[in-house]
């Protein structure tokens, strides 16, 4: 068991640091980029900026990498709007992203939340990766407030913003799935083939519970662990062949129901 977590230590020293390219071709009305870049995962998420002098500079754009090729270096990406510090309160710039402005990529990867099913599993792991973990008390805290005891998408984007969270790893069936905590895009799929003997919902914290909105989504209580973390995945992640072979094999039939909802083509 501990050759495996060894070895996953190793593997994930390759998420660590911001990766920046300039932009070399952009199409604001599709809203979308190329960079060049040695390597980069598709489901990468960052941001587009500007400098407007050596000093200062302004996000324009959040982004997305929707495609990279290997052979000639090229990475596609995906941009919507940056909204997170828009304020009244000062001047908007209306810059439109050019060639020449930086993508910044792999924000915030050097930090990360577990989704773990038991406090055994979540420190063999979090004892085993190298990175700056993001305690999921705070994580249930966010929850409480948003009145979530089930965990939707929006929440872990929330945390990302509010503790700068790069990354989510999500411990399913023996699996540890690592994932952009933005685009919700896995990134790889490890095994991890740990002992688990107990299930806490909607996952191991210390918080005992998490309170709840009157109605909602999100508002009632998680009953079974590994179905609700597959809907995640399995809504950002449709062309995912090895995450399709998995589901599509699972014993549970409200997880093996999910592979009707990718889109694999022939």
């Amino acid at each position: 068991m501990r050759y495996i977590l060894v070895f996953l230590l190793l593997g994930f020293e390759l998420f660590a640091g911001v990766i920046r390219s300039q932009i070399i071709e952009v199409d604001n009305e599709a809203n979308v980029a190329k960079i060049k870049v040695e390597k980069i995962d598709v489901g990468v998420s960052g941001y587009i900026v500007h400098h407007i002098t050596d000093q200062h500079s302004s996000i324009l754009k959040n982004c997305v990498v929707t495609d990279f090729d290997a052979a000639s270096g090229i990475a596609t990406l995906s941009m919507r709007d940056f909204n997170l510090l828009n304020t009244n309160a000062l001047p908007q710039g209306r810059w439109k992203v050019q060639v020449g402005d930086t993508a910044e990529l792999a924000f915030g990867y050097t930090r990360s939340l577990l989704i773990a099913p038991s406090e055994e599993i979540y420190y063999q792991i979090t004892k085993s990766i190298k990175t700056q973990w993001v305690h999921p008390d705070l994580f249930a805290t966010l929850l409480s407030i948003h009145g979530h005891p089930t965990p939707l998408q929006e929440d872990f984007k929330d945390l990302g913003v509010a503790a700068s969270v790069g990354l989510v790893f999500i411990y399913l069936d023996k699996k540890l799935y690592t994932v952009d905590i933005k685009s919700f895009k896995i990134l790889r799929i490890d095994d991890a083939p740990l002992t688990q003997d107990s299930v806490k919902l909607p996952f191991y914290s210390r918080v005992e519970k998490i309170d709840a909105n009157w109605f909602g989504d999100g508002s009632d209580e998680l009953e079974v662990y590994e179905p609700h973390y597959y809907k995640l995945l399995v809504k950002n992640n449709k062309t995912n062949k090895a995450l399709y072979e998995i589901v599509k094999q699972h014993k549970n039939k409200e997880v093996s129901s999910l592979a009707d909802q990718f889109e694999m083509g022939e």
